[in-house]
């Protein structure tokens, strides 16, 4: 963010840098270097040692753990974080399920589930998308039928992210198949080592296992995980989607990003030219990086209602379009690299020459597998078309 800093944030902003550069784990920093994938233990062990310092709960409010800090704390904590090439935090239970227990659940829910999800003693997927049910979410056919002090619950949830690794998804069930749609859900904290529940991998372009089918077979799961009241828990889906919605937009990074194509772009070693010699690429970089900075404005914006104890409301959705497209053409300059580098894929047992391990290191190498990957942004939290009819109807009154 283009700012200036108070002696106060600045002496912040030094804090964070220097704890970035001293307990971001070598074993991590390294992997980070190489562009090798973080699983589950380094993630886990990075967010532990944020939790230990007392910055896992960025957003969350201070009588819950969280950090207290100002907007403006916030957004230099994720510039140096991307700066620093520092993981961000898996935002199931941090950054989605804990702000909904927070606003709807119950003094015992608080007790027994926020501080597990703040220190990452347990690791937490989302039980939303159901094959026809995606972006019409509403339409939703998995049940859970009240039998005494439980719920059985059967159906199938896809796309579950890191649904494999998960100790709790998430959910939201029909519990009234008589009303409306939208009225006739609940959101249910379901433990994924119940008897009856069934994770399949669905295997992923680049041949990773990031996304999973579940089923429910009569998975018995007590009342008490039911968040708020019964057929109400499409309003809490709509509290959790802002939150996703506006973290998706991911301007940090997409900023850090741009960076690294940029230095790429004028120092890639390949032939007596660089691609910034090429105008239709300096053309492409020229427009993401303007859309970015327009982006970084509309998202500071948004954050500022925020500060004043307003939820992130309808607006969020245009983070979200905007973001997710951005990210996405900063792939198709990635691409633009490695094809120019001769290098969108390579053998992981050869290329040791040191033009492969600097490309490697810069993550040009795997360009076509993050390509497809970042494919999945424009739908995911709701597709981007979805999204433009939110703000047709709740900002423009269409």
């Amino acid at each position: 963010m283009d700012a200036k800093y108070s002696d106060e944030e600045l002496k912040f902003r030094d804090e964070i840098r220097q704890f970035f550069e001293q307990e971001l784990p070598e074993t991590l920093k390294s992997k980070i270097e190489k562009g090798e994938p973080l699983y589950k233990e380094d993630q886990v062990l990075w967010q532990k040692t944020l939790a230990k310092k007392g910055w896992a709960g960025i957003n969350w409010p201070v009588e819950y753990g969280g950090t207290g800090w100002t907007l403006m704390q916030k957004a230099i904590y994720f510039e140096e974080q991307a700066q620093h090439d520092v993981p961000g935090l898996i935002p199931f239970g941090l950054s989605m399920v804990a702000p909904v227990i927070m606003a709807f659940g119950n003094e015992e829910q608080k007790s027994r589930f926020l501080p597990d999800i703040l220190n990452s003693n347990v690791w937490w997927c989302q039980g939303y998308s159901e094959p026809g049910a995606g972006s019409d979410l509403a339409s939703l056919k998995t049940t859970a039928v009240r039998d005494g002090d439980h719920f059985i619950v059967n159906g199938q949830k896809t796309w579950t992210t890191l649904a494999q690794h998960a100790d709790w998804i998430f959910c939201l069930v029909r519990t009234d198949p008589h009303v409306k749609k939208q009225v006739g859900i609940s959101f249910l904290l379901i433990d994924m080592k119940s008897p009856g529940i069934d994770i399949r991998p669905i295997k992923m372009m680049d041949g990773s296992n990031e996304v999973n089918e579940v089923y429910f077979d009569n998975v018995k799961v007590p009342a008490k995980n039911l968040i708020g009241e019964e057929n109400k828990g499409w309003t809490y889906a709509k509290y959790l989607l802002t939150h996703e919605r506006s973290g998706i937009s991911a301007v940090a990074s997409s900023k850090r990003t741009l960076e690294k194509i940029k230095a790429l772009a004028v120092s890639t070693p390949a032939g007596d030219a660089t691609m910034m010699e090429d105008s239709a690429f300096r053309k492409k970089l020229a427009e993401v990086e303007i859309e970015l900075i327009a982006l970084e404005y509309t998202d500071l914006r948004i954050l500022s209602e925020v500060s004043t104890g307003k939820a992130p409301g309808p607006e969020s959705s245009v983070l979200k379009i905007k973001g997710t497209e951005i990210q996405q053409k900063l792939t198709e300059l990635r691409m633009d690299l490695a094809s120019y580098s001769g290098f969108i894929f390579h053998d992981p047992v050869g290329d040791n020459n040191e033009e492969a391990l600097y490309l490697r290191g810069q993550g040009i190498d795997l360009a076509a597998q993050v390509y497809f990957n970042v494919r999945k942004t424009t739908i995911y939290g709701g597709s981007n078309e979805i999204q433009k009819g939110i703000i047709a109807k709740a900002v423009l009154g269409l």
